[in-house]
């Protein structure tokens, strides 16, 4: 192991306890281990077609990268070969990847991922983000040429080769007896239900392509076209307008006048007016007064 990595971080203790594993029970199906001793979160992995599929005959080669908060959160995955099956070189989604963190499981590992990675591959792409649907007799070429793709990162090995080497020393632990019990490669019940709800939303979302597509244009317009008017509405019944009887017109200037003098009536009462010309009439009695006192 290269300097500077802390072994007692629970992420690296995981990731080398599962490196051990898998090297000390190998299989003749799949393996995988860090890429180089100097980032033990980069992962590759080789792993055999699921059999009775067009995939049998192929051996495929992909790259792991574990998070660094693994196994809390899920590693992801991408196939570096031609399957016919997922993109090369592109992070595929999956239930036990990184763009579905709500299903995994910190108890699953590598080796539970990589058995259910077998088995994705044959479910349907469905629109899946890095899936790639082809035809049988494409993935069963492209699986005759998978055998001898070769990985520059692992020694420039073959995939053949570098599974043929896991499944000698599968074998040769088999002959001594130490070899690990294949009832553990099975999928955990907690995945296969996982599984299950993913291939059925697969189905289901194939079979309503299949539906819409299997309308007529003629079927679909008219929809359309309803849809784009507003419902109409219920007939009602109009109420008639009523006669209006016009009222005779005043001239306009005896209206002015009236309106006018009706103001000045109420705008100075009578009272006022009466104590005033008392008022004036005191005022000329007193000049009076003084004029013939002189």
């Amino acid at each position: 192991m290269a300097p500077g990595f802390n072994t007692k971080s629970p992420t690296l203790k995981r990731i080398m306890k599962e490196a051990a594993e898998l090297s000390q029970h190998p299989s003749p199906d799949y393996t995988a281990s860090p890429a180089s001793d100097t980032d033990l979160f980069d992962w590759h992995f080789t792993l055999r077609g699921p059999p009775s599929s067009s995939f049998a005959e192929g051996i495929y080669h992909g790259r792991i990268v574990l998070p660094p908060q693994y196994p809390l959160r899920p590693p992801s995955f991408r196939f570096l070969t031609p399957s016919g099956r997922f993109e090369v070189n592109r992070e595929i989604c999956l239930s036990i990847s990184g763009h579905h963190e709500e299903t995994w499981q910190p108890a699953w590992g590598i080796r539970t991922a990589l058995v259910a990675l077998r088995f994705f591959m044959e479910t349907s792409p469905s629109g899946q983000l890095g899936g790639v649907d082809a035809s049988d007799s494409i993935r069963k070429r492209i699986a005759g040429e998978s055998r001898g793709w070769k990985c520059g990162v692992c020694g420039g090995k073959s995939c053949e080769e570098i599974l043929g080497e896991a499944e000698q020393l599968a074998k040769e632990l088999e002959g001594e007896g130490t070899s690990s019990n294949r009832e553990e490669e099975a999928i955990p019940p907690d995945m296969q239900i996982g599984l299950k709800k993913e291939t059925k939303t697969d189905t289901g979302s194939n079979q309503e392509i299949d539906e819409v597509n299997s309308k007529s244009t003629e079927e679909v317009r008219p929809a359309q076209a309803e849809s784009e008017y507003p419902p109409a509405m219920p007939a009602q019944t109009v109420p008639q307008p009523t006669a209006t009887i016009p009222l005779p017109q005043q001239p306009q200037p005896q209206r002015q006048m009236a309106q006018a003098r009706v103001q000045s009536d109420e705008g100075v009462p009578a009272w006022v007016d009466r104590a005033i010309a008392g008022i004036v009439l005191c005022l000329v009695v007193m000049v009076l007064k003084m004029l013939l006192g002189t």
